[in-house]
């Protein structure tokens, strides 16, 4: 039988543990924080605007409870410069097209080694002198399931078709390669990924990813003021109709046409268009507009930005193509 008072951490252990903790949740926390203003989807902003809040909560815990472990408060540290890459490389995904990249690298790869390295700290903490650690852990491992959840629920939502599933799969390849190279958040190896135990019943309204993306369907009209609305319906009747000086009139000085995503969809015949998203970026406003066609659609993001001649696209990009398939 197990002598109840020994353990597998020393303070000094489980202090160095908490800061590695903190400096990949601290940053996860600054990421997704920023990224709300990069993301025109409603669903993802809403999802991260809700776990912005519970990271927060866990930096403070973990830097509180450091001093109890003979450490200085609220210190964040990586385990080891491996660590600070994969950071990197999860943070980088900054385009306002590269949601599903932020939502796979944080709810995707980050989160569930997250979960599994809390769930294997807290079977091996003693539960006689750490139960202040144990019981940041239980919270921290309760927050995470239902974190993961939710973004695998919006994650899917958001990348149907082959095109972005295929950018999904690389995106977790990259990243999963990063972070075994680093051994992990701590440095120490990659413990065992078991599947979240979920229950669907308990989400709540605050935090329903299948709320999130009704709120978004449900959208009938973007918060899209009418000069700007005015001359993005402009926009995309010139997009349809093959109009390359009604294009051209609307971009911003410097702006030359062949260097858009008009390049890239010159000749494609498109019936129908829609604005799908809508985010404001400082002084500027990202629009996202749908163009369907009898033989494909494509998805292109605007980036419009005010002048005294009214608004004019400083940036546009294809964000998605896809081919129609026949009925």
């Amino acid at each position: 039988m197990p002598e109840p008072l020994e353990g597998t951490f020393s303070a000094d252990h489980s202090a160095r543990l908490l800061r590695n903790y903190r400096y990949v949740v601290e940053r996860t926390m600054r990421a997704i924080g920023g990224w709300i203003a990069l993301t025109p989807e409603l669903s993802a902003k809403l999802l991260m605007g809700r776990h912005v809040w519970d990271l927060a909560q866990h930096c403070d815990a973990f830097g509180q409870r450091l001093p109890e472990l003979r450490s200085r408060a609220q210190v964040s540290e990586a385990a080891n410069p491996a660590v600070a890459t994969f950071m990197d490389s999860i943070e980088d995904a900054e385009a306002a097209d590269q949601t599903v990249e932020r939502l796979v690298g944080v709810y995707g790869v980050l989160k569930p080694h997250l979960l599994a390295t809390y769930r294997d700290h807290l079977a091996r903490a003693n539960p006689v002198y750490e139960p202040p650690t144990r019981r940041i852990l239980a919270r921290c491992i309760d927050d995470e399931e239902r974190h993961i959840a939710a973004g695998e629920t919006i994650l899917r939502y958001l990348a149907a078709g082959p095109r972005v599933t295929e950018r999904v799969s690389a995106r977790r390849r990259h990243l999963e390669g990063l972070l075994a190279a680093a051994g992990g958040v701590t440095g120490a190896g990659l413990p065992p990924r078991a599947a979240p135990e979920i229950v669907v019943a308990r989400a709540e309204l605050s935090d329903d990813a299948q709320e999130f993306i009704r709120l978004e369907k449900a959208t009938g009209a973007w918060p899209i003021p009418p000069d700007l609305e005015k001359a993005q319906r402009s926009f995309a009747d010139a997009f349809v109709a093959g109009d390359d000086a009604g294009l051209s009139r609307l971009l911003a000085p410097g702006l030359e046409l062949e260097a858009t995503a008009w390049a890239l969809l010159r000749g494609t015949s498109y019936s129908h268009h829609v604005t799908v998203a809508f985010a404001r970026l400082g002084h500027q406003r990202l629009v996202k507009t749908r163009l369907d066609g009898p033989s494909s659609s494509a998805t292109v993001l605007a980036r419009w930005t005010s002048s005294p001649e009214g608004w004019r696209i400083a940036a546009l990009d294809v964000v998605g193509r896809d081919a129609v398939r026949p009925a």
